[in-house]
């Protein structure tokens, strides 16, 4: 029964994001959107389509090669040998499962990789955004492995313990573990792990940092220190983002952004980030994912070393580390529901930010402005389908975005 429910979960879920990325490309149309008349030519326009094909195509080819290799693990009793294996050094679990897990994950990179690398350096360069030397992506990949092994070593091994020595009630001692060190985690990225990939430089352009500091200060917003990223070493693509808590709290603007962008198009920007700190967005989505994560673990005791799970994947012995394995393919269609609620919930939060930004700065046409910048740039999809939207995106259509604004009395002929 076990091995039916996952063939029908993997299945569907596969078959529902390839119809979501047909429909996606079908809804596709030559007539530019009027409210990009003068940002995208023709030319350009029919790039952005042709970017949104290559990719789509693209994760439809990969998804199909993911799941064929999960069938081929659980019907061949591949889990099963690499769980021999472990457990063939005689460590104790948390060991055996630190093993059992990190095999895994290189299987999965090394099936990944040729994907990672024709993404990067075929497609992403195909339209200009990639910038990626061979150096930065091998030593990208070096970096991320030695930091899930480090992170990830430790939160498996604290819950492995847990269910080892707690009971019952082990899964309430994960959720607040896990809860305290994903906090923890947040606090300290922005000063040790981001700048591990990018490095982070104090603003220089002493204009636009005293005109996004008079609006800080205009908002009460304390800010810890105002950094601009040296993306462009990677893609030339432009993003900004506030990160951090506190004292750690900074904001971070991509060398690209800066240099595509004027002084009111980013300090708009930086307006919008500021909403979603004065809304309490963050802290919101905060207590969603805690919630979430305090149901995932309940759920999970629920299954720990059940033998019907163990006999789908046609393992010969049962542990608590192969429990949260399995566990997760189960956990698939309710992380959906919850997904897209997270995510409807994220993209009314793009709005109310919004808003914040043109009624706070009062330059809503330099906002829509830079919008519209940043879509071009990026050669993002100006009209998705709304499946599409509703099952995957954070944020709103950018066109969706503007005509929002464009209700406010600010706007005159933007």
């Amino acid at each position: 029964m076990y091995t039916l429910i996952i063939l029908f979960i993997l299945i569907s879920s596969y078959l529902l994001g390839l119809v979501v990325e047909i429909l996606n490309i079908k809804v596709i149309t030559t007539e530019l959107p009027v409210e990009f008349h003068g940002y995208y030519d023709a030319e350009k326009y029919k790039r952005s389509q042709n970017y949104l094909k290559d990719n789509t195509c693209f994760k439809i080819i990969h998804s199909t090669v993911m799941l064929a290799g999960i069938l081929l693990f659980i019907f061949s009793g591949i889990f099963n040998y690499i769980d021999q294996f472990a457990r063939s050094f005689n460590y104790a679990e948390i060991i055996t499962g630190l093993i059992f897990v990190a095999i895994l994950f290189l299987i999965t990179q090394v099936i990944d990789i040729p994907f990672s690398i024709y993404h990067t350096f075929v497609i992403e360069n195909r339209y200009g955004f990639n910038r990626t030397t061979p150096k930065t992506f091998i030593a990208d990949i070096l970096k991320g492995w030695i930091l899930t092994f480090i992170i990830g070593g430790i939160l498996l091994s604290a819950i492995i313990w847990f269910f080892m020595v707690m009971g019952d009630w082990a899964w309430f001692w994960c959720w607040i573990g896990v809860t305290v060190f994903e906090m923890f985690l947040l606090f300290i990225a922005p000063v040790v792990i981001m700048p591990i990939f990018n490095k982070f430089t104090p603003l220089g352009n002493d204009e636009l940092k005293q005109e996004i500091q008079t609006y800080a200060d205009s908002q009460s917003f304390k800010l810890k220190g105002i950094f601009k990223i040296d993306a462009s070493r990677r893609s030339t693509k432009s993003n900004a983002f506030f990160t951090g808590f506190g004292k750690y709290r900074r904001v971070a603007l991509y060398d690209t952004l800066i240099k595509n962008h004027t002084i009111t198009e980013l300090v708009s920007i930086l307006a919008h980030e500021i909403g979603h700190y004065k809304k309490n967005h963050f802290l919101k989505m905060i207590a969603v994912a805690i919630a979430t994560n305090g149901l995932m673990f309940f759920i999970l005791s629920l299954f720990i070393n059940n033998l019907g799970l163990f006999s789908a994947f046609r393992m010969e012995e049962t542990s608590i580390y192969a429990s949260l394995l399995f566990f997760g393919f189960l956990y698939i269609p309710i992380n959906m529901v919850l997904s897209i609620l997270s995510n409807y919930i994220s993209r009314k939060h793009e709005y109310e930010a919004d808003l914040y930004a043109v009624n706070t700065y009062k330059e809503p046409e330099a906002f829509i402005s830079a919008l519209k910048k940043l879509s071009v740039d990026n050669l993002s999809n100006l009209s998705p389908h709304p499946l599409k939207v509703f099952l995957h995106y954070t944020h709103p259509p950018v066109l969706s975005r503007i005509r929002s604004i464009k209700k406010y009395k600010f706007v005159k002929n933007a």
